[in-house]
């Protein structure tokens, strides 16, 4: 199985700017890959602050961690059955993986990669788990496409799973500064705010019905945006005001899969149609738009840090890393 590391400058590749005043340019794009076993299907990624990223390889039922400085890949079975989805790091620098497989929240440890499993209730099968964040109480809150979303104390064990409105959906999750609790629902369209003493979601529609809201991230100023993967748009919701805006991504028949919001507020979304990341400017109101080195890179999930964005592609088996600059983690 192929594990090196691959990096290149992949300056044959042009990165192409567009503005929503019309006009493009080209740039060589600041692209490093890393490729990872074969016929891993790596579907979210999720950079670590000790420079490692660790990537759920969901073909294989394994949490893989890559370095990126010497390409060495560890990879961490999850047990028989395993199928991760979702993958993040926690307050006490674990991978915490929602594993759809074993319909379970699973936790390794960053220094030993001993896997603890947190089951979801017997009364809740084959729940579709999807993705996870940490509120600001250690409390992992998760969602399962299935139609529900949950919480868990790690501290204590304990779960709470509550039925998502209209169902089938709950997709990306994300946490505001203020603490606030948001999901987006791809089947259902809408955006969800969890009252994490209740349980109970109230459904905030965005502008466009049927828009196929996927994923989520909140901003420095609390506001949510989420990518709309039908209506081929970026949105974002404001609390303060309760309003919305969204803009059309550049393209023919675009399609908004992931999408991270970094330090500085820059908004980056994967684009299948285009096969390429998209870095939008909000107070410019400004799309850049960077082809991808490898077609159908099926780029599922996105994360940052200081200066880098890194990426998953589910079609190729590697990781791409985006020398940004300006994208650090923001607690999503």
């Amino acid at each position: 199985m192929k594990t090196a590391w691959i990096a290149a400058a992949l300056v044959a590749c042009a990165a192409l700017v567009i503005g929503t005043t019309g006009g493009a340019h080209a740039q060589p794009p600041p692209f490093d890959s890393f490729a990872v076993p074969e016929d891993s299907a790596p579907h979210d990624v999720a950079p670590s602050p000790d420079g490692t990223v660790w990537y759920t390889a969901q073909a294989q039922g394994v949490l893989g961690r890559l370095d990126p400085t010497s390409g060495k890949i560890v990879q961490v079975p999850l047990g028989s059955g395993s199928a991760p989805h979702g993958v993040i790091v926690g307050p006490d620098g674990a991978a915490w993986v929602t594993d759809g497989g074993l319909n379970a929240i699973v936790r390794v440890d960053a220094k030993t990669l001993a896997v603890t499993r947190f089951p979801l209730p017997p009364n809740r099968p084959g729940a579709n788990l999807n993705t996870a964040v940490f509120d600001q109480h250690g409390h992992l809150w998760f969602t399962g496409q299935s139609g529900i979303y949950g919480e868990l104390d790690p501290q204590h064990g304990n779960m709470r799973v509550f039925d998502a409105p209209r169902g089938h959906g709950p997709y990306g999750i994300c946490v505001t500064p203020d603490g606030s609790l948001y999901f987006a629902s791809l089947a259902g369209s809408y955006l969800g705010h969890i009252d994490p003493a209740s349980g109970a979601a109230q459904v905030i529609e965005p502008p466009t019905p049927n828009q196929g809201a996927r994923r989520a991230w909140a901003d420095s100023k609390g506001r949510v945006w989420i990518s709309e993967w039908n209506a081929g748009k970026v949105g974002v919701f404001d609390p303060a005001t309760r309003q919305w805006r969204e803009w059309r991504l550049p393209g023919n028949d675009p399609h908004a899969y992931a999408i991270f919001v970094d330090a500085h507020d820059i908004v980056w979304l994967s684009e299948w149609s285009a096969n390429a990341l998209v870095r939008f400017d909000p107070q410019r109101e400004h799309f850049d738009v960077y082809p991808l080195p490898r077609q159908h890179a099926n780029v599922r999930q996105m994360m940052g840090r200081t200066g880098e964005v890194w990426l998953s592609e589910s079609g190729t088996d590697h990781l791409l890393r985006y020398r940004s600059g300006a994208a650090a983690p923001n607690g999503n």
